[in-house]
């Protein structure tokens, strides 16, 4: 199965933010799966948990693969990981329908275009219930400044690779977030010069 060493890394920590902020049996739509470990890790350890992983075409029969293999034992008391969902944040129509107290990425706005995560935030402020958070999780820079090294490196990388990708600028994330009614509730650093921004629907 796909493995993402990022995940591996990561789903500690992240699982202790979600773990603060989450409600009891949340129903939470993860943008962009990937291997799919955040969904099975923190379906393991969160009590009544109800996550729905998606990601775009190319990248589903990894995802649902380990979701069949790993999704449906072993999870703590009434969590469930449901069928990955096709979604690709561009495409209106592959949003569902149905409303979530979260929707939570990590580590997807800078592989993604601009135009695209301007796109993920307005279409997470729609499928938010009320007072439902926006969380989004990876490295950001501040009106064009990044705040270490590794991580200007790591925009000049993505940016070498293709010129629409690259390192979100956090000020015009928060920026777009309010324009959708989303209020930035915190903006907390994590281990390797990440940070997890919270936004939360009026």
């Amino acid at each position: 199965m796909l493995h993402s060493p990022a995940c591996e890394r990561n789903q500690e920590p992240i699982l202790g933010l979600l773990s603060q902020w989450l409600p009891p049996g949340a129903r939470v739509l993860e943008i962009g799966s990937g291997s799919g470990q955040h969904a099975i890790f923190f379906a393991r350890t969160l009590a009544g948990l109800q996550w729905q992983p998606s990601d775009r075409r190319e990248n589903l029969l990894d995802l649902a693969e380990r979701i069949g293999l790993e999704g449906r034992d072993g999870l703590a008391p009434g969590a469930r990981v449901a069928d990955p969902l096709e979604l690709d944040v561009d495409q209106a129509d592959h949003w569902p329908e149905r409303h979530f107290d979260a929707v939570f990425s990590a580590n997807s706005c800078h592989i993604m275009a601009q135009a695209s995560v301007a796109n993920l935030i307005a279409g997470a402020a729609k499928r938010l219930a009320p007072g439902g958070l926006l969380v989004l999780y990876g490295p950001f820079q501040d009106g064009g400044i990044h705040t270490a090294a590794s991580n200007a490196a790591f925009d000049a990388h993505l940016r070498s690779l293709n010129p629409a990708m690259g390192l979100r600028d956090a000020m015009e994330i928060k920026g777009w977030a309010q324009a959708h009614g989303l209020s930035a509730k915190a903006d907390l650093p994590m281990p390797a010069q990440n940070r997890t921004l919270v936004f939360q629907r009026d």
